[in-house]
């Protein structure tokens, strides 16, 4: 756990440390620093790149099909939500931008009544992001499209009435590091010693954290190794919150990789989920390249089912990426493909693009999960055309 002393961040780290209690902080409060430090986090760089250039890439970075895909669904929303005007679409951490005018540049072709009665409002914490947004976007949207930045903050309870979606934004928020010794959870805490940073085992930080394991019916016990170590992501839960309270009528679209809590907390994933990402490489260790590397952890869905009820929303569909995407017509772009004109190489290339977006053992098995407000349930169940059974 070396690090550079040289970093601006592990000044401020350190600083942190030292005028807290205890002289160390949880894992989520130095999560948080490293990726949002308003000078020297991650997303806050003007140095990130997202895409086959940067840390990372996501499916809106391989393929604009992936945000016309989406963009069905999304239309078709508008019209089950009875074509309201105005309909917000709510993104939530729009990276450089590129999903917002992939599917506005969509939507005006394919869909010039929906584009007529919608408001795009982009949710963005980084302002560094955001000035790459509005770069991008002053750029690839034509002058009558109008989209807005806000925060959930700014946005009154009860006033949106659409969707809220988001792609890869939840693997991204800081989680508790868990762990579990002599048969009792302990919470895992940063501190700094000898020139080093250092973990530390201690009592929770929180009742939260235990009533969290209650809520989503995990219980630990002697079946989980000693020095078992797993994430809790509590701002994720008060993230979730905020949308519900925030949304008067529509849906919650999320798009992310993870798992059910059964399979999340297996006592067989005994290193729990936490990933670095830099330079398209991963690896485990978060307390190096500090602010110049992302921090992961994958996303509970159980716990955003089960809370979001308890916030007033209803569980609509959750399904694998690879299937939502199939439904909404991806396997007819592939198709339509052997009869194109295209040379050959760009015919490759797109096919190579599209089988990236339903790939098993990456993109395709990301999830999706909708909810929803004061919609009729069961009528959706039937007629969403990205959740139907797939054979």
């Amino acid at each position: 756990m070396n690090i550079d002393s040289c970093n601006f961040l592990l000044e401020k780290i350190i600083n942190r440390i030292d005028t807290s209690p205890d002289k160390k902080i949880t894992f989520a409060e130095y999560m948080d620093l490293c990726l949002y430090d308003w000078e020297y986090g991650y997303y806050t760089s003007n140095d990130i790149k997202i895409g086959t250039q940067g840390d990372f890439f996501t499916s809106t970075s391989i393929s604009p099909d992936f945000a016309q895909l989406l963009g069905i669904q999304l239309h078709q929303i508008w019209e089950i939500s009875g074509k309201p005007q105005p309909f917000y679409l709510v993104e939530m951490g729009a990276g450089e931008g590129t999903l917002a005018s992939n599917i506005l540049v969509f939507l005006s072709e394919y869909y010039p009544d929906f584009i007529e009665n919608l408001e795009y409002i982009i949710i963005e914490k980084s302002d560094a992001l955001k000035d790459k947004q509005k770069c991008h976007l002053s750029k690839n949207l034509p002058e009558s499209i109008n989209v807005k930045w806000s925060s959930l903050d700014e946005l009154e309870d009860n006033s949106i009435v659409g969707c809220f979606f988001s792609n890869e934004l939840i693997d991204a928020i800081a989680v508790h590091l868990i762990t579990w010794k002599k048969e009792q959870l302990q919470e895992i805490y940063v501190t700094y010693n000898e020139g080093k940073i250092q973990q530390v085992c201690d009592v929770l930080s929180t009742h939260k954290i235990a009533n969290y394991f209650q809520t989503i019916n995990i219980n630990f016990s002697a079946t989980y190794p000693e020095d078992y170590t797993t994430e809790v992501n509590l701002q994720a839960l008060d993230w979730l919150e905020k949308v519900a309270n925030k949304l008067k009528q529509g849906y919650l679209l999320t798009i992310d990789y993870g798992y059910i809590a059964d399979k999340y907390y297996h006592p067989q994933r005994f290193q729990g989920t936490l990933k670095c990402y830099y330079q398209h490489r991963h690896h485990n260790n978060p307390y190096i390249n500090l602010g110049f590397q992302d921090i992961t952890s994958h996303v509970n869905f159980t716990a955003l089912e089960t809370y979001g009820l308890q916030y007033g929303l209803s569980n609509i569909g959750y399904t694998q990426q690879a299937l939502f995407l199939m439904n909404l017509g991806l396997g007819d772009r592939l198709n339509q493909l052997s009869y194109t004109k295209l040379p050959l190489p760009e015919i490759l290339s797109r096919r190579n693009q599209l089988h990236n977006l339903i790939n098993p053992q990456g993109l395709g098995n990301f999830k999706v999960l909708l909810q929803s407000k004061n919609i009729d349930v069961e009528k959706n169940k039937v007629i969403l055309q990205g959740f139907k059974e797939f054979s």
